[in-house]
């Protein structure tokens, strides 16, 4: 059988209630009859008002003297006892409020019962008068006698109040029901949410949402429900704007690879070298582009290559700008590097990290404008080394810098894909700083341009 968790904390509560109440009465039946039993005085003392009931019943054949209100015959039985009772015997504590008057068959007639719960769980034990007339039993005083003789008073009490005791006993016990059932409703109502919510993801339904107020740990489990969907319905965007851009990208050379060999096919143009060439340009786009995607898948499944040695991060970034120093002079472009850091030394794969300083130094050439100027300088802080490269205008529109390293994002107009760009050389520069422990970040520059910064954990000493 299979049980919910509202039904596993109802019953837990229910069971934690019922132990208490087991221990309450423990610590009752320990701590009010703890005493010695009482003696025979107890059964001896009622003798006397055995007699006047033996005798009444005589007279009139059954108990119809009883008085005809059930409600009166507990007094009438109490003023029979006192009427009858010996005052210069030794007097039973409050014998009169303990004891009951039942027929033949133990059905109550008068007086003070004790139910069979009280018996039960108080621990209240009762002694049996039997009232005999020709021989026969027509009747039982019954009698609930403490086990310690100071203990009358509790008994007393306890008989007195039991109906009211009984009822608070229920009225209890139902409402704790009534409260574990709300709290385990409570629990139940957004398990059950999520339980929806996760089946509809399930289903394909990324939108669907728990969207639960609540300041406790359900509500932060909803919280985190939410935002995993949220990154799963990003995700699932994402592989399907990278399908279509990838398609694009590989379209457009392959279309006009199309077009030159139909053309060659067609007779339209003859095999020059200037027609070859120009395929061969496309051919080897293409190849780059399908070895970066390649690099990209291999890194999302961490299996990209690295041949992992101390070396000077420092000196790789000034050797990649220094190749790119003609390329920065036929741009117009000022190109200097600051003082070097203090320590330069990380664990890492200097070809592959060559390969990201010359991709951003390619986009400062690309896109920084003529008569502007690139910097790179280095720091050390906090046991990381930080690399920046920065450029002149023109700049990125701040909403679009947490874009940048996306795959296939191309900033427009001012940084688009005029110089054939394809947007994927961010995407495998952060990738291979990511695997280095470090991280690619983007921001302003202070000269007015763009600041990408590359921060790598130092090497040990």
């Amino acid at each position: 059988m299979k049980l919910t968790i509202g039904y596993r904390l109802f019953l837990a509560i229910a069971a934690s209630m019922a132990v208490l109440a087991g221990i309450g009465l423990g610590v009752v039946r320990w701590r009010l009859f703890a005493g010695p039993a009482a003696g025979p005085q107890a059964i001896e003392s009622t003798d006397a008002l055995a007699a006047s009931l033996a005798a009444q019943h005589a007279l009139h054949r059954d108990w119809s003297f009883l008085p005809a209100e059930p409600g009166a015959r507990t007094g009438w039985l109490r003023d029979e006892w006192k009427r009858v009772a010996d005052p210069a015997a030794t007097a039973v504590p409050l014998q009169d409020r303990r004891i009951g008057l039942l027929d033949q068959d133990g059905h109550y007639l008068a007086g003070v019962v004790a139910s069979r719960f009280l018996v039960a769980f108080a621990s209240i034990d009762t002694v049996r008068r039997a009232i005999e007339h020709d021989g026969r039993t027509v009747g039982y005083l019954v009698l609930a006698t403490p086990q310690g003789a100071d203990d009358a008073l509790a008994v007393a009490f306890l008989l007195d109040q039991q109906a009211n005791l009984a009822l608070t006993a229920f009225a209890a016990i139902g409402l704790g029901m009534l409260v574990a059932a709300l709290l385990a409703a409570h629990v139940r109502r957004p398990i059950r949410r999520l339980l929806e919510a996760t089946r509809a993801i399930e289903g394909g339904q990324l939108d669907r949402r728990v969207s639960l107020r609540r300041s406790d740990e359900l509500g932060e489990l909803a919280a985190a429900f939410d935002h995993l969907a949220a990154k799963l319905a990003d995700a699932e965007a994402s592989r399907r704007q990278w399908v279509a851009d990838t398609s694009h990208e590989l379209r457009t050379p392959l279309a006009v690879l199309q077009g030159q060999l139909e053309a060659l096919q067609d007779g339209v143009r003859v095999p020059t070298a200037d027609n070859v060439a120009l395929m061969l340009r496309h051919v080897r786009t293409l190849d780059g582009l399908v070895d970066t995607l390649y690099q990209l898948a291999r890194a999302d499944v961490g299996r990209m290559e690295f041949d992992l040695r101390a070396c000077d991060a420092w000196q790789i970034a000034c050797e990649s700008m220094q190749a790119c120093a003609d390329r920065f002079v036929a741009a117009g472009l000022e190109a200097r590097s600051a003082a070097a850091p203090v320590r330069a030394i990380v664990e890492g794969d200097a070809e592959r990290l060559r390969g990201v300083f010359a991709n951003l130094f390619e986009n400062a050439l690309r896109y920084t404008d003529r008569g502007g100027r690139v910097e790179l300088s280095g720091t050390v802080v906090d046991g990381h080394l930080q690399v920046s490269i920065d450029d002149s205008p023109p700049t990125v529109p701040a909403a679009l810098l947490a874009r940048l390293g996306e795959r296939f994002f191309r900033v427009d107009p001012s940084r688009s894909r005029r110089s054939g760009g394809s947007g994927l050389g961010l995407a495998l520069a952060r990738a291979i700083v990511e695997a280095h422990r470090g991280h690619l970040a983007f921001a302003a520059s202070p000269l007015g341009g763009l600041r990408a910064t590359i921060v790598l954990p130092l090497a040990s000493p």
